[in-house]
């Protein structure tokens, strides 16, 4: 049974491990999809709680916000939307090159790869960092130039001027919760997290609605994050230094400067795997907004409600490429394989369970959020196509993590950018537009895009040569070794050379 420690005793051969812990040859197929399941699930509960309580970071601060006024609330909502699109979903999408790389070093002979890949991102990260600053600084003018009310533009790029103060350490957070959750330590972001989300909460009462030396207002909220963020990152690195093995760490040297194409390359390709996801439902809200204020406030309702149950399948698809990524590096193609099937079913029965769920529920959904009776009416109408596209919805995203434990992040950026930008949004803008469906019709082509990603993503994921991806996987291992060889003569050539 998989466990926080067991990666600490795969030190020995690939070879070996897989011979010794998964005997999959010896074991009936039932039973084999079955421990996999459990090993999925186990190792998925714990992210999906990383994932929830990291949302109520910034939701926190909208919450609190919204009570100032309905100006503030449109402020803060502009910032947060800008922050997504042009900072935080490139981090996440920069940081998915770890889910290819750490996984399967640390089950390989060679553990400490782990500490040196995460040296290299923490590099090309903070270099990303430098456009961001630069665009969040001049927010402002950005925002006045594409026509967006002036003291709204004020409070966003005065959102996004605090917010900045966290930024590098969303980043770090981005790179240690991949460098724990590669060696099984899944409930360590999980825990450090739960401790910072009801500081959060009581910050962004204490600096938004506190007493009056302390009150700030506004900018309490973005103020309060920035320190979430920084506390998370403080907890992670004395987690790291003082509790966790030292098996994954690499002292730095300037091999952490070598290699950096290999990051930058499926960094990019993450980036156009997982922001070009985002950024099309961002424009998604937007032409919702043109249709009219009802539309906008139930494409609010329906976007929270299908990204909340979409945290299942996205914490699934994590655990499913840091698992595929450890069978990898033990040498054990035929696990990987019941793994990635067993992932693709689960998200199958997840998907389902959402679906079901807002299709039974969907004439009352809308009273979680709003009693106006138009909204309510629209969101009932709109809801069968939210239910209807939870099963795609679960699939593209575990096949997205499949691609990426086995390092083909540009392949799924096509197939994201196909599937939204080619096919989706001109179809659903079509529909809302041309031919007067309104908000069914960008829901409908949001659908669409869902169901080419999940068919897509299906047929790779079967079509996968297991035994292939693990010789590249032992490849890359010694490409490192050879490396470091290299740097043990020169260096010994060197002092005999003095």
């Amino acid at each position: 049974m998989a466990t926080e420690q067991t990666p600490l005793l795969h030190s020995q051969p690939c070879a070996e491990c897989a011979d010794r812990d998964f005997d999959t040859q010896n074991s009936s197929k039932a039973t084999v999809l079955g421990q996999e399941l459990w090993t999925l699930l186990q190792f998925a509960l714990p992210i999906f709680g990383t994932q929830t309580l990291e949302y109520s970071l910034v939701s926190a601060s909208v919450i609190s916000i919204g009570h100032l006024s309905t100006t503030a609330l449109a402020g803060i909502t502009l910032g947060t939307m800008t922050s997504n699109v042009t900072g935080f979903s490139i981090i996440q999408g920069l940081a998915n090159a770890l889910d290819t790389l750490l996984p399967s070093a640390w089950t390989s002979p060679q553990p400490h790869l782990v500490g040196l890949w995460s040296q290299r991102m923490t590099i090309v990260m903070f270099a990303s960092l430098i456009p961001m600053y630069i665009a969040w600084f001049n927010a402002e003018a950005i925002l006045l130039f594409l026509k967006q009310d002036p003291e709204v533009a004020r409070l966003a790029a005065l959102y996004l001027r605090w917010i900045s103060l966290g930024l590098p350490a969303y980043a770090f957070n981005s790179i240690s919760r991949r460098y724990f959750q590669s060696q099984g330590l899944f409930a360590v972001p999980t825990r450090i997290v739960l401790i910072v989300a009801p500081i959060n909460i009581l910050l962004n009462w204490f600096l938004v609605w506190g007493p009056e030396p302390f009150r700030l207002g506004f900018i309490g909220a973005p103020i309060s994050t920035a320190i979430s963020f920084n506390l998370i990152s403080i907890m992670s690195i004395i987690y790291g230094v003082v509790y966790a093995p030292r098996t994954a760490w690499c002292a730095p040297s300037h091999r952490m400067f070598s290699n950096l194409g290999i990051l930058v390359r499926l960094g990019l390709s993450g980036v156009g795997q997982t922001a070009s996801e985002w950024w099309a439902w961002e424009l998604m809200a937007l032409a919702a907004s043109l249709i009219g204020p009802i539309a906008l406030a139930t494409q609010s309702i329906c976007l929270i409600s299908a990204s909340t149950t979409f945290q299942a399948p996205y914490a699934l698809s994590i655990a499913t490429a840091v698992r595929i990524g450890n069978l990898l590096g033990q040498g054990n193609a035929k696990r990987a394989a019941v793994t990635s099937t067993t992932s693709m079913l689960l998200a199958l029965a997840i998907g389902f369970c959402s679906s079901t769920m807002f299709f039974v529920f969907r004439k009352k959904w809308a009273y979680i959020f709003n009693d106006d009776p138009e909204v309510v009416a629209l969101v009932a109408s709109i809801m069968p196509i939210v239910a209807l596209f939870q099963v795609f919805d679960g699939m593209a995203g575990v096949t997205g993590g499949i691609l990426r434990a086995r390092g083909l992040q540009f392949l799924g950026a096509l197939f994201n950018l196909s599937a939204y930008y080619m096919l989706g949004i001109p179809l659903g803008l079509y529909l809302a537009f041309k031919q007067h469906m309104n908000l069914h019709g960008l829901w409908l082509g949001l659908t669409v895009s869902l169901v080419y990603c999940a068919f897509a993503g299906t047929y790779v994921s079967l079509r996968t040569n297991w035994d292939l991806e693990v010789e590249k996987v032992a490849e890359r291992v010694k490409a490192e070794e050879r490396a470091r060889m290299e740097e043990v003569r020169i260096a010994a050539a060197e002092a005999e050379a003095a």
